[in-house]
C-alpha cells in the first residue's frame, strides 16, 4: 500500500485523538501526519490516498483552518485519488446539522475528482439532519465522543480494515 497523508488540527484534541487512534490501526510507518493548519495545496497534490479529518463546528460550520484552505482546494485536479473522511459531531446538541463537517469536505474533495471511500451506516445514531448522509449512508466515520465515547475506539478499529481495503 502507498503512503497515506492524515490531514487534520493537530491542535484540536478531539480530532487528534481519533486521528491518533487512525494512524495507530494503520501505522506510523504507512501513514504521514499532515497538521491541516500548515498544509498547502501541494501537500494534497503529494499523496494519492489520504484521509481528512474535522469536527464540525456550531451550526454546521467546517472550523476556520478548513475554511481557509478550501478555496485553494476546490482549484486542485484530484481525479482518481481516494480520500477518507473522519469528523465528529455532538448528535444531542446539534441533531438538525450532526457531522455536517464530513459532508461539507465530501462536497469540496468530490467536485476535484477524488473519490471518496469509507462510507459507514447511521445506525446507532439519533439526529434530524445532516448533510454527512448520502444515500443512506454516512459519506465518512462520524465519531461522537460527548454522547457515545464508549463506540468511537470499536467504530474507528472497523473503519480502518474498511478503507484498508478500499485503499488498494
Amino acid at each position: 500500500m502507498k503512503k497515506i497523508g492524515l490531514f487534520y488540527a493537530t491542535k484540536t484534541e478531539k480530532t487528534s485523538w481519533v486521528a491518533e487512534k487512525i494512524e495507530k490501526e494503520f501505522g506510523k510507518d504507512k501513514i504521514d501526519v499532515v497538521p491541516i493548519e500548515q498544509a498547502w495545496q501541494n501537500d494534497f497534490s503529494a499523496y494519492d490516498r489520504f484521509i481528512v479529518g474535522a469536527s464540525t463546528w456550531y451550526d454546521g460550520e467546517l472550523p476556520t483552518y478548513w475554511d481557509e484552505l478550501i478555496p485553494e482546494l476546490r482549484t486542485m485536479d484530484l481525479k482518481g485519488k481516494k480520500v477518507a473522511i473522519f469528523g465528529l459531531g455532538d448528535q444531542v446538541r446539534y441533531p438538525e446539522n450532526f457531522a455536517d463537517g464530513i459532508g461539507l469536505l465530501a462536497e469540496v474533495f468530490e467536485g476535484d475528482g477524488a473519490i471518496l471511500v469509507g462510507c459507514t451506516s447511521p445506525e446507532g445514531y439519533t439526529f434530524e439532519r445532516s448533510r454527512a448522509l448520502r444515500d443512506s449512508k454516512w459519506c465518512g466515520l462520524v465519531i461522537d465522543l460527548d454522547n457515545q465515547s464508549e463506540q468511537a475506539e470499536k467504530r474507528i478499529k472497523e473503519w480502518c480494515v474498511q478503507i484498508k481495503e478500499e485503499f488498494k
